[in-house]
């Protein structure tokens, strides 16, 4: 028998997994690609009404210009700007949707953003292609997506891009605290690889390897290339995309979160839950990161140098939150997700170990 998770003891040999991987068809990454837009409409055969979907602030200029490139098409495009990643704000891209008979959206913003079409274009049964204007998180190429459901984001299983068009000029020019944010998720993947493999050891959980092998390839890359991205480089923008993207394939290919999601992932959901304070997903699944990599025994001081040289923030000062907001985070992250087992356990770690943890790296005074 063919041990399908590479394990040499049988024991560990499950009934092999079963999802269906879907993948992005078309991918471009580049200078002034924006213009691209009618070459994929046109091998993606569309031939009926776009909708576009986009985000505020500095998305507009982009977004007006793919809606003239449609145009120029002569497709019936129809615009919806979208405030917030909420579920009324779905519903309402929904009915934009349905009352435009549009047969594909195409989403031109940050994830926030991509993530509303994402799901809302899943729902009705039709295609979307993600344009971002901001590197802030690896769901720009996921099938995962990310919605409010009152005080707290909770992420849900939608479908990844048909398609993605991101430009690097575009992504360079966006607010530079995106950019570090992108580079915290990215570099959550050396310990959500980890969780899942202990969830697969323990609790016989699907791992699959090469989504795995994938997602720590982009933690990597941005690794080696940290002093690029340091320096606001366009080369190390590209990296960045394009380790984004590779986490995206990772998920798309796992059927699921798991590759790119741990521990550090369930303590950046909770410090949401305990402080309001506007930090970015990204920066706090970096610090997140720091200490979870203290759990598992590994390298956690490689890990704070990478973020400290990019400029991420690496303390609860930085995060712009108290001492005692990450303690709580601490100590409750292991309720975020109860059907998602890592490092922190089933029953999380108490106030003082949470304490030790905080301290030790230097998370707090």
């Amino acid at each position: 028998m063919i041990n399908v998770f590479g394990s040499s003891d049988s024991k560990e040999v499950q009934a092999m997994h079963i999802h269906a991987i879907n993948l992005p068809r078309f991918v471009i990454v580049g200078d002034n690609v924006l213009p691209k837009i009618d070459e994929l409409l046109s091998r993606l055969l569309v031939r009926e009404d776009v909708l576009l979907v986009r985000g505020e602030g500095f998305t507009k200029s982009p977004a007006s210009l793919v809606k003239d490139y449609v145009a120029e098409m002569g497709l019936p495009v129809h615009e919806v700007c979208v405030p917030a990643p909420t579920a009324d704000v779905v519903s309402a891209v929904e009915c934009a949707i349905k009352e435009t008979r549009s047969c594909m959206v195409i989403s031109v913003g940050g994830g926030k953003i991509i993530d509303v079409a994402k799901i809302a274009s899943h729902r009705q049964g039709i295609p979307f292609i993600s344009i971002p204007t901001s590197a802030a998180h690896d769901g720009i190429a996921s099938p995962i997506a990310s919605i409010k459901d009152g005080k707290i984001s909770m992420s849900v299983m939608a479908q990844p891009p048909v398609a993605l068009l991101a430009d690097i000029q575009i992504i360079s020019n966006s607010p530079r605290r995106f950019i570090i944010s992108g580079c915290g998720d990215i570099i959550a993947k050396f310990t959500a690889v980890r969780d899942w493999r202990l969830a697969h050891r323990l609790r016989g959980e699907y791992y699959g390897e090469y989504a795995a092998s994938l997602a720590l390839m982009s933690a990597q890359l941005l690794k080696r290339n940290v002093d690029l991205i340091a320096r606001g480089l366009e080369v190390g923008v590209r990296t960045i995309i394009e380790a984004l993207i590779s986490c995206g394939y990772a998920m798309c290919i796992a059927g699921s979160s798991r590759p790119c999601s741990g521990s550090e992932h369930l303590f950046s959901h909770a410090l949401e839950k305990v402080s309001k304070n506007g930090s970015l997903h990204g920066e706090k699944c970096g610090v997140g990161t720091i200490m979870m990599m203290y759990m598992h025994g590994g390298d956690w001081q490689s890990i704070k140098a990478v973020l400290s040289k990019i400029g991420a923030p690496t303390t609860a000062r930085q995060l712009g939150v108290s001492d005692e907001d990450v303690l709580e985070a601490l100590t409750i992250a292991h309720t975020m997700r109860p059907d998602r087992y890592t490092i922190l356990g089933e029953s999380g770690i108490s106030r003082k170990a949470a304490e030790d943890l905080a301290r030790i790296t230097g998370v707090i005074d």
